[in-house]
């Protein structure tokens, strides 16, 4: 008989393995020694040991399945369970347990990843599907087109719901979707009519633009040629095609009429131009009369400008208030000459503006004389009330004398 610490052959030949629940046969060896027989099951023994350890690497480093895993684990619990070899059958048991505490494990993270997953692509759905909606009542055409075009990709790459859920969200999906395409379809074609009611208005504007091209009523027809171009604009955008064809023909008449009556204009205003030089001459004439020293002269002098600048005619329209202003300056220079002539020798003004000044001279004494007697009394609060008062007393008296003063003493 043969032994080793984890099994024996007995004198029939039978191989034994010790196990905690005592021995167990493991089969029987009549072909040679009772060591070869051991080392044969050893050789088992260490069979299973290699692929309990590459087991145990594969759960531990690759994403084999739980499913795939566990049938593992049951072929080789199978072995150990029938005792087909000799070695710690017990400890490769227990490292097979562990292989399922492991492997279930597993099996829970990936049901929480699953359940997250799927959370996270119902929320990401459930996202979609509300912009989709917003989208929906969009105006913005192209944009929002290009977005739903992308919504549809990103939710093909989502991971699939339950079916009932993920069929919800898509018909919501697909729903909004279909109606900004209605939506769209509607607006189109509205525009379409909408162009083709401009284009047979801007026709009806360039027949009659075309018609008035050859008039020379410039104020009345170039007046015409402005509301046109109101109702052009307010008509609205033609297909592009005619648009363009319409556009030019509008232009073209405008600019016939316009070059004409550029023709005519360009003659007056050679004319206004010739005017203006004339006008700025007499403004100039007219600007040496002040300061005004000899008003009567001075008025004689503007009188008889004044008279040779009415029988000039029109100047320029952006030069009429820049030459007409220097005239009206001087004119204003004569009118403050005049009143303040009037001003010095009125004998009643002059009279009034005396008495005023005495008036308020008598005040500004007594006022004084109070103070100093105050002060003498020692009553300061009095004095300094009565000074607060001589203080906008004197500024009335200094100004009549200014006035006194104009009058020529």
């Amino acid at each position: 008989m043969s032994s080793d610490p984890w099994g024996r052959v007995d004198e029939t030949g039978t191989v034994y393995v010790r196990t905690a629940d005592g021995e167990k046969v493991v089969g029987s060896w009549q072909a040679g020694t009772p060591e070869e027989a051991l080392a044969y099951f050893e050789r088992k023994y260490e069979g299973l040991v290699v692929e309990i350890g590459l087991l145990e690497r594969r759960v531990k480093t690759t994403d084999l399945s739980a499913k795939d895993a566990q049938i593992a684990i049951d072929h080789l619990r199978q072995q150990i369970d029938e005792h087909h070899a000799v070695g710690d059958l017990d400890t490769l048991a227990k490292r097979l347990d562990a292989l399922v505490e492991a492997v279930d494990k597993r099996r829970e993270e990936r049901k929480v990843q699953r359940a997250k997953q799927h959370d996270e692509a119902r929320h990401a759905k459930e996202a979609l599907v509300s912009e989709a909606e917003e989208l929906a009542r969009s105006e913005q055409w192209r944009s929002a087109g290009e977005r739903l075009r992308a919504l549809v990709d990103t939710w093909k790459g989502l991971p699939r719901l339950d079916r009932k859920s993920d069929d919800e969200l898509w018909h919501r999906f697909s729903h909004a979707r279909s109606a900004f395409s209605k939506r769209r379809k509607a607006h189109f074609a509205a525009l379409d009519a909408q162009r083709e009611d401009a284009r047979k208005a801007k026709e009806r504007l360039v027949a009659e633009a075309e018609a008035l091209s050859g008039s020379t009523d410039w104020g009345t027809t170039a007046a015409r040629y402005r509301e046109l171009m109101a109702e052009w604009k307010a008509a609205g955008r033609a297909q592009r095609e005619a648009e363009d064809d319409l556009w030019n023909r509008f232009r073209g008449a405008q600019d016939v009429f316009f070059a004409a009556r550029s023709d005519v204009f360009a003659e007056r205003d050679a004319e206004q131009t010739e005017n203006l030089k004339l006008k700025e001459e007499l403004a100039a004439e007219a600007e040496k009369l002040v300061p005004v020293t000899d008003l009567k002269a001075a008025r004689a002098a503007f009188r008889s400008l004044n008279e040779r600048w009415e029988a000039i005619g029109h100047v320029p329209r952006d030069a009429r208030h820049r030459v007409e202003s220097r005239m009206h300056a001087v004119e204003r220079a004569l009118q403050d000459s005049e009143e303040s002539e009037w001003r010095r020798t009125n004998p009643e003004a002059r009279a009034r503006a005396a008495g005023l000044t005495g008036q308020l001279q008598a005040a500004v004494d007594k006022l004084r004389g109070q103070i100093d007697a105050a002060r003498a009394a020692g009553n300061n609060a009095k004095a300094d009330k009565l000074a607060k008062e001589l203080e906008g007393r004197q500024a009335l008296l200094d100004q009549a004398l200014k006035g006194l003063e104009e009058f020529g003493g």
